[in-house]
């Protein structure tokens, strides 16, 4: 069973160096790239005011965000949520670089988990392409009318759908090979059958005459042709 968490985050600016801070976490499970209904999803109050720029991206203002609890209060329950998982992030060095300057003022444990960047899974299967996520979902027909405005956990669900189509999106052929094999590997027994051919074949729906016709029409196109040896 392989456990992913697609993350996204909303933040006050662009570097928590320059004290910015973290305002919304939005997380999605998904267990062998399925999405199972599990989420996680909190607002935290950055205890600073929201630049307008910032505002302008996610909607989330300083009334909104005054009575929200501190990334200090919610870190525990985040990093039990997303335990030793892969993270599946856009532009992951962002919201990494926040995630692990929360985690650190807040005296808890650095994040260590395989982390998968979708900017540069997107980079080297559209090179040269614009690899957004309004992009990747335009590319890939996947609605995104409801994204008016950035949301942590609205953009990890659409997030969820374009990394699957960037991993090869839902091959069920391809998945029920996987498990056969996986089964065979764990020594099940799997019978295996040939397809059976009909006891007696089907009537031609072809009449003589034109059988014949056709048969005129290839040895006047060339009578060296296979099907001029296979009926002499």
């Amino acid at each position: 069973m392989k456990r992913e968490i697609v993350l996204d985050t909303e933040t006050t600016g662009l570097s928590p160096a320059t004290g910015d801070r973290l305002v919304e976490i939005g997380c999605v499970e998904l267990i062998n790239h399925i999405p199972t209904g599990s989420n996680y999803h909190v607002y935290c109050n950055p205890q600073r005011d929201m630049p307008e720029e910032a505002f302008k991206v996610h909607g989330l203002g300083n009334e909104f965000l005054a009575d929200k609890p501190l990334f200090k209060d919610v870190a525990d329950d985040f990093l039990d949520f997303v335990s030793d998982s892969v993270l599946v992030i856009h532009n992951a060095p962002f919201d990494m670089g926040f995630l692990q300057a929360e985690l650190e003022w807040a005296s808890k444990r650095r994040l260590e988990n395989e982390v998968i960047d979708t900017v540069m899974l997107a980079r080297k299967k559209h090179p040269g392409a614009r690899v957004n996520l309004d992009a990747l979902c335009r590319h890939y027909g996947i609605d995104n009318a409801r994204r008016t405005l950035h949301g942590a956990l609205l953009d990890s669900e659409i997030l969820a759908e374009v990394y699957l189509e960037l991993i090869g999106g839902r091959q069920v052929g391809l998945s029920l090979a996987a498990q056969s094999q996986s089964d065979e590997e764990a020594g099940k027994t799997i019978k295996k059958e040939a397809a059976r051919q009909r006891p007696t074949p089907l009537p031609s729906r072809l009449s003589e005459d034109q059988i014949q016709r056709h048969k005129d029409f290839v040895l006047h196109m060339n009578d060296e042709a296979l099907w001029a040896k296979y009926w002499s």
